[in-house]
């Protein structure tokens, strides 16, 4: 355990926030798999990408977590725990050693070894953000034996553990070293690792299901669950992502029970579904999400930061959330990068987007810009709820301001591949897609990968470029006190409204529904999880 649990526990508070289908919806889960216990789930996406260091797509990241296990996790508390490992910290912070706990094995049958995850760790640490700063802070990370890992620093750093143990995308998630080891660029061959269920590849088939059986063989910790830690115990035989892309199809599929589970139904939906005596419905992630819009800083018109300014101008956090959500008790407009609600919240620099009082300037700044009539080309996928309304409305306040835009028609697995092409549009670049961010992974200038300015060099899609925001988030990771932090934080925020290097577009919150035949779904800040849930036949 850390010697230090109030600062973790203070470090992690910073993050959080306070307050036409392919299976017939009347085949029952249970004719996929008889005389198994099923639960038979519709997630919030299709899954396609299941490299889960490929992708930050949350579908990718829930796929991960049934697969994968990890060294450390975070509980309920906002504590880091021992997951796959116990650690210690030298006296002069310098030095941190895990040990692996007995009994881990991987889906293949072979042990986990410390060799693997350093190697896992360091394929982590060149993809994700909050690794990447970690890395840039490490001075050696070895394996001397098969149960000891050892990473020693240049310096103190104090987001170890919190990196190492973050709950959500891109998770530090632990897998054989020959799988590790692929080559940057390309997805894992095969999905072996050591978590509570398996992948069953012979029965994916992407735009249909994935499916996951119960590993037998894994030991959980003896803990209580408690958000991605503790004991991780499996109460079914199987778990079956069934694809949806109709969301009214999915809900007559719940109601009549040939379905178990639907992480994001429509918001207008709710209603219905309130009503059915034999659903309940919570919301999950008490944290919330950020939705946002990322432009391209390598493709014009947005290489310019004059036009990247008046599209700034042009968007509004109330007709987006209007658009997304609908229902005030749901969404919340907010202006900091950082999250409301946390110790980082401000609305420095933030005016127009709470306010919607900023066409006027955009038209203005957009007419001195130099903007040559270049089409803005959105990625607008339509099949996921949470997705599709953002670009649309984007689209519509950008031509207000003067943009021509181009709004290509897709899905989000094709946007999950796509933005992470750098070629020009016309050979299948973009200029501009929108995502969702869970509020973990946005609450602090280290974890929040959409204010990075590492641009090429593992920088998040869209490459933004900025000496000034690295350094700032450097002054942040090595800050001593709060008060230090609020000060960097909000120094980093200013920069990114005047750079435009993302644009948050407000809070919200995602309700999720399930049959009354299912207990013990647990909440978390990556949800949903599929251990602990018990399933009455």
């Amino acid at each position: 355990m850390s010697p230090h649990p109030r600062r973790a526990h203070s470090v992690l508070a910073s993050w959080l926030v306070a307050s036409a289908v392919l299976l017939s919806p009347c085949l029952a889960p249970q004719a996929l798999a008889a005389g198994k216990t099923t639960i038979a789930a519709v997630m919030h996406s299709d899954l396609r990408v299941i490299d889960p260091g490929f992708t930050t797509a949350y579908i990718t990241r829930d796929h991960g977590y049934m697969v994968y296990d990890t060294l450390l996790a975070t509980d309920a508390n906002f504590k880091i725990q021992p997951q796959m490992a116990d650690w210690k910290v030298s006296d002069d912070k310098l030095t941190y050693t895990f040990t692996l706990r007995d009994g881990l094995k991987w889906h293949d049958g072979t042990p986990v070894t410390a060799e693997d995850c350093v190697a896992s760790l360091k394929r982590w640490g060149r993809n994700d953000g909050m690794g990447q700063k970690l890395m840039d802070f490490t001075a050696s990370l070895e394996a001397p034996d098969a149960k000891t890992i050892v990473l020693k620093l240049k310096e103190p750093y104090g987001l170890v553990l919190e990196s190492i143990g973050k709950p959500s995308s891109l998770v530090p998630f632990m897998m054989p070293k020959r799988l590790a080891e692929t080559p940057q660029g390309q997805q894992i061959p095969e999905q072996i690792g050591s978590g509570p269920f398996k992948f069953v590849k012979a029965e994916f088939q992407p735009g249909v299901k994935a499916v996951y059986e119960k590993n037998t063989d894994y030991v959980p910790r003896k803990e209580p669950a408690s958000w991605t830690s503790g004991g991780k115990v499996v109460k079914v035989d199987r778990v079956e992502w069934i694809t949806m892309a109709d969301a009214q199809t999915a809900v007559n599929a719940l109601q009549s029970g040939d379905i178990d589970f639907m992480e994001a139904p429509p918001y207008d939906l709710l209603p219905v579904l309130e009503a059915n005596p034999d659903l309940k419905i919570d919301v999950l992630n008490k944290f919330g999400f950020q939705t946002l819009g990322r432009m391209n800083f390598l493709n014009p018109p947005f290489d310019n930061v004059k036009v990247r300014r008046a599209a700034f101008l042009a968007l509004n956090q109330k007709d987006v959330l209007d658009a997304l959500v609908g229902n005030a008790k749901y969404q919340k407009i907010c202006g900091a990068v950082f999250v409301c609600g946390t110790p980082l919240e401000t609305d420095i620099g933030a005016e127009t987007l709470i306010k919607g009082n900023g066409m006027a300037e955009a038209k203005k700044a957009l007419a001195e810009s130099g903007y040559d009539g270049t089409p803005i080309a959105i990625m607008a996928p339509g099949d996921v709820g949470a997705l599709k309304p953002q670009p649309i409305v984007a689209a519509q306040l950008l031509r207000e301001a003067g943009f021509k835009v181009d709004l290509q028609a897709t899905d989000w697995q094709t946007v999950v591949t796509r933005r992470a092409s750098q070629k020009p549009v016309k050979d299948g670049g973009w200029n501009m897609f929108f995502t969702n961010w869970v509020g973990a992974d946005v609450a602090n200038p280290v974890v929040n990968v959409s204010v990075g300015g590492r641009g090429t060099k593992g920088g998040w899609f869209g490459w933004a470029e900025d000496a000034e925001i690295e350094k700032l988030r450097d002054g942040y990771a090595r800050a001593s006190s709060p008060d230090e932090q609020k000060k960097i934080a909000a120094e980093i925020q200013k920069l990114n409204y005047e750079h435009v290097i993302y644009i948050p577009l407000g809070q919200y919150l995602q309700p999720s529904v399930w049959r009354k035949s299912l207990t013990g779904v647990l909440d978390g800040p990556a949800t949903p999880v599929f251990w602990n849930i018990d399933k009455k036949e």
